[in-house]
């Protein structure tokens, strides 16, 4: 028992919380950042490319932040991280030129790829397979905690201050999740792990593991694009087609995620006790399902309903993929394998945006919904008929 209470404090200190805090901070920008970026008077396309380049920074830092966890460790990633997302966050306020936040956005992608993936292999070394689902569960019904009070904190703090000033109290939050990393993170455990292993080079990593790295790789993608696909066609369709302002909007996302945070724990006992894939699957068929329906809605309320339905497939999927790539992680190359398995999957976040304002432009916000749901049914068909069950089944009561 005091192990057991000894090791969730320990979480819930070096991951939990600053995660937490984290995801409030990505959270304040979903309703603040595509309509701060309507005021320059651009595209779509521009737009999209723009919220794209977070997800740009992280997707090419993803593979050199898998290789540099061997160098340093995870505690000096985490740390690094973190700090290049409080700065490039807060410098947001000072800025105004296009280019420039541009590349701020590219470091800020930067730090979540040194971030994520650290916390990532620091999960996977700490928590046993037959308790994983929960444990990252817990942490990605943190992070839905985080979309869910920075969205409604954003559009308040965009309504009342400003948009330029939410960028403040976004750097703000990460900068606190900074010190919980610096005074809980441990690198014991990091240690014992590395003293045996030898150094692969990331060639011989994917060489080794290349069929579940395409096939898994390749559902994660699509799934992770109608997910991020989420954040960019909300807001943009709830601004430009049915006229609501930053609050309302920021409300909106808000209560979906709120429906993500209390199915959390729920999908995590299911990945432990019926299987990873009776998590995820239902998840991105009620995403799609929510995507096709958004076309349809034709007011705030009707809007809601859909939102809050892919609230819930969201919130079944909690940290499902995380807990796919721990399962699959060899424990001898743990860092650089994770570091391609996010690299995969932030390629859909990454692409997302781009692919949403491309069509947007194109065709119009109604015809992006759809574009994101067929790629999410594609992910579904990829991960139920390609991925094998990584639950390992234990005579332990779990």
């Amino acid at each position: 028992m005091i192990d057991k209470v000894t090791r969730v404090r320990d979480l819930a200190g070096a991951i939990y919380m600053p995660s937490f805090l984290m995801a409030t901070s990505k959270g304040l920008l979903i309703p603040v950042f595509p309509l701060y970026l309507m005021t320059f008077d651009i595209s779509y396309g521009i737009v999209g490319l723009i919220l794209a380049a977070e997800s740009i920074g992280t997707l090419v830092s993803d593979i050199p932040a898998g290789k540099l966890l061997r160098w340093f460790g995870n505690k000096a990633c985490m740390l690094v991280g973190v700090i290049l997302v409080t700065f490039s966050t807060g410098a947001l306020f000072w800025i105004d030129q296009l280019l420039l936040i541009f590349a701020l956005r590219l470091i800020a992608g930067v730090g979540m790829a040194l971030w994520g993936t650290s916390r990532h292999a620091y999960m996977a070394e700490a928590v046993s397979n037959n308790r994983r689902g929960r444990s990252i569960a817990v942490l990605g019904g943190l992070g839905r905690a985080g979309t869910f009070v920075g969205p409604v904190l954003g559009g308040v703090l965009g309504a009342e201050l400003g948009l330029g000033k939410t960028f403040l109290v976004c750097s703000l939050f990460s900068l606190i999740g900074f010190i919980f990393v610096f005074y809980f993170v441990s690198t014991t455990r990091q240690l014992e792990s590395s003293s045996g292993s030898s150094d692969k080079s990331l060639f011989d990593v994917f060489s080794t593991n290349r069929r579940l790295l395409i096939i898994a790789g390749s559902g994660q993608l699509c799934a992770q694009m109608v997910r991020s696909a989420r954040s960019t066609i909300v807001p943009l369709y709830g601004g430009s087609i049915l006229g609501l302002d930053v609050q309302s909007i920021g409300v909106l996302i808000g209560f979906s995620s709120a429906i993500d945070v209390l199915m959390s724990f729920p999908a995590g006992l299911i990945m432990d006790r019926l299987g990873r894939k009776l998590a995820y699957l239902p998840s991105f068929i009620l995403l799609a399902g929510g995507m096709l329906l958004i076309p349809t809605t034709t007011d705030y309320w009707s809007l809601q309903l859909v939102v809050l339905l892919m609230g819930f497939g969201n919130g079944l999927g909690a940290g499902s993929m995380m807990t796919l790539g721990a399962d699959l992680a060899p424990t001898h190359s743990r860092g650089e394998f994770l570091g391609l398995w996010r690299f995969i999957g932030d390629g859909g976040s990454a692409c997302s945006p781009l692919i949403i304002g491309i069509i947007a432009e194109r065709i119009g916000l109604f015809g992006a919904p759809v574009v994101a749901a067929i790629l999410g049914l594609v992910g579904v068909s990829i991960l139920g008929w390609g991925v094998p069950e990584t639950l390992k089944k234990s005579k332990q009561t779990l």
